[in-house]
């Protein structure tokens, strides 16, 4: 196929899903996260009248090993009906789900693909625990790695956990618990906005109530009415709350929990988002992306310069978002963030953050872009920024944006559009 560097990478309108997001060994810990995936890919493409034999491309992102993994993308494709489809499986820790994102960017934008589908799926419960042989060890023993709780509590190159880099961070910027606790407050309050009126924001991308099948994919196990294990929080109930580390300033409250799910969106060329979107005078485009790096043990730093290179790329200020929406593991990135841009902590991350619905990894960030979406199109259109930060003091961003058409559209995108 021609290759070309100016096809335009669109999004067409409703393609997009993502499962409830339930805290570790909770509602999601008995399911595998690969089999999951194909699972509730196939029923959301059938709800759409979509069949897979319009993909040319796909991406995978995941980032927790389960059985099988190996094969990765071409599994779940086969297992959904589409095993003449070519892809890659991505893992870039917290950054996954924008970067596989990035990677389907470019295979529309250089012509080699036309339409894509995008899987992120995680399970953070049960993580693996992996032995590695090594020969020239003490008796021929090797070593033993826990993916989850290990690679959580030490960076292997900065030698620090990760609430670590949190407190390096408030240290160096004057970020104090206090202020900490206001910010965690205010999203836990935004939050519940996409609860209202029987959570009409979270039934825009998510089907609810959710089935959760069994181990074997052939019964209802149980029925979830969305997330899963979010606290009650309160201004007093913050301020009881002591610093994880002596002497520190991040607190519980002011940072994510781990958790399982995943997502899926679809990510076409301009006459194929037309030819399939649920609502064709909808245009949604992917207009840039931006990475970055934090200094040594600074992780919860790198969304600014991510967010400052995707905005670059796109020839774009700050003052020119109408909506922002970040990967928040600790509330330091969120304060950091918004006094780099200058602007009130609680016009971001409006309808919620993972701060709030928990972590699972791969799909964390490609739910937030799907929520950035929902929240422009409830708006009319505009230019959303997402950025969040990931393991290794690296961090991605990317901007979108939504243009809703006439006003009959822009009058239905304003009214919640489940499919279920």
């Amino acid at each position: 196929m021609r290759q070309t560097s100016n096809t335009k990478v669109a999004i067409p309108y409703g393609l997009w899903w993502s499962t409830p997001f339930a805290r570790w060994q909770g509602a999601l810990a008995h399911l595998h996260s690969l089999r999951f995936a194909a699972h509730v890919a196939q029923r959301e493409l059938a709800a759409r009248n979509l069949s897979p034999e319009i993909f040319d491309f796909s991406v995978l992102g995941t980032t927790v090993p389960q059985q099988g993994a190996f094969y990765g993308a071409p599994w779940i494709l086969g297992m959904i009906g589409a095993d003449h489809v070519p892809g890659p499986t991505i893992t870039q820790a917290c950054s996954t789900g924008a970067r596989v994102l990035a990677v389907a960017s470019d295979e529309i934008r250089r012509g080699n693909a036309s339409a894509a589908l995008v899987l992120a799926a995680d399970r953070v419960s049960n993580g693996p625990q992996i032995y590695y042989p090594d020969p020239e060890g003490q008796g021929g023993s090797g070593q033993a790695e826990n993916w989850i709780l290990d690679n959580f509590s030490k960076d292997p190159y900065a030698d620090v956990a990760m609430v670590e880099t949190a407190e390096a961070v408030a240290a160096e910027h004057g970020i104090s618990t206090a202020e900490q606790n206001e910010a965690t407050l205010c999203r836990y309050e935004q939050y519940q906005a996409a609860l209202r009126d029987d959570s009409a924001f979270l039934r825009r991308f998510m089907c609810l109530p959710f089935d959760v099948p069994d181990k074997r994919f052939t019964k209802v196990r149980t029925t979830l009415s969305g997330d899963v294990g979010i606290y009650p929080t309160t201004a007093e109930g913050l301020a009881a709350l002591k610093p994880v580390l002596p002497k520190g300033t991040v607190n519980f409250g002011g940072q994510t929990h781990p958790a399982d799910g995943n997502a899926g969106m679809v990510v076409t060329n301009e006459d194929k988002a037309r030819e399939i979107s649920r609502d064709p005078s909808v245009k949604i485009e992917i207009v840039s992306f931006g990475n970055a790096r934090a200094g040594k043990a600074r992780m919860p730093a790198a969304p600014v310069p991510a967010a400052r290179k995707a905005l670059e790329l796109a020839g774009m200020r700050p003052d020119q978002i109408h909506c922002i929406k970040t990967h928040n593991p600790f509330i330091v990135n969120d304060v950091l963030l918004a006094r780099d841009f200058g602007i009130p902590i609680s016009t971001m991350n409006n309808f919620g953050s993972s701060l709030v619905w928990g972590h699972p990894q791969a799909p964390t960030a490609l739910r937030a872009v799907i929520e950035l979406i929902e929240e422009l199109a409830l708006r009319g259109g505009g230019y959303g920024l997402f950025t969040g930060c990931a393991a290794g003091d690296s961090a991605m961003a990317l901007i979108v944006h939504v243009d809703s058409g006439t006003s009959r559209a822009s009058r239905t995108l304003r009214k919640a559009s489940s499919i279920c």
